[in-house]
C-alpha cells in the first residue's frame, strides 16, 4: 500500500537521501532550511515540485557547488529540481512581506541566519 508524504515528510526524505549517499553534503545541508516548492508550469498547466535550499548568504556558493548532487538525489524521490536561495537576502530585504504573510518561515529563516552568523554550526 502505497502512503502520501506531505511536504514536511517529503523534505525530510529528501535531507535523510542526502546524508546517506553525500555525507558530507548533508552536512552542509544541516545548516539550511529545506522546503517543498510547488509550482504550475505549461497548458494545460502541470503541478510541477522542487526542493528550496534555502542557505545563508555566506553558505550559498558552497551549496551551488554540490547543486548537481542535490539534483540527483531529488529526481530519485520524483522531484523535478532543485533551487539555491539565498535566506540572509530575503530576510533583510526591505520590500519582503514573508515577516507578515509567513511569520514561522520567516522565523526560520532568522534561525538559520543566526546561526550562520554566530558560528554555531
Amino acid at each position: 500500500m502505497m502512503q502520501w508524504v506531505g511536504e514536511e515528510g517529503l523534505s525530510q526524505e529528501f535531507r535523510d537521501l542526502v546524508d546517506f549517499v553525500y555525507p558530507s553534503v548533508g552536512a552542509l545541508l544541516q545548516q539550511c532550511y529545506v522546503k517543498v516548492i510547488f509550482s504550475t508550469w505549461g497548458n494545460p498547466p502541470k503541478r510541477l515540485q522542487y526542493i528550496g535550499v534555502y542557505s545563508p548568504g555566506d553558505a550559498l556558493p558552497t551549496m551551488q557547488l554540490q547543486k548537481s548532487k542535490l539534483r540527483r538525489v531529488a529526481q530519485i524521490i520524483g522531484l523535478q529540481d532543485v533551487v539555491c536561495i539565498n535566506a540572509t537576502r530575503i530576510v533583510r530585504d526591505p520590500m519582503s512581506k514573508l515577516r507578515t504573510s509567513d511569520p514561522r518561515f520567516w522565523l526560520e529563516l532568522q534561525w538559520i541566519i543566526s546561526q550562520s552568523d554566530s558560528g554555531l554550526n
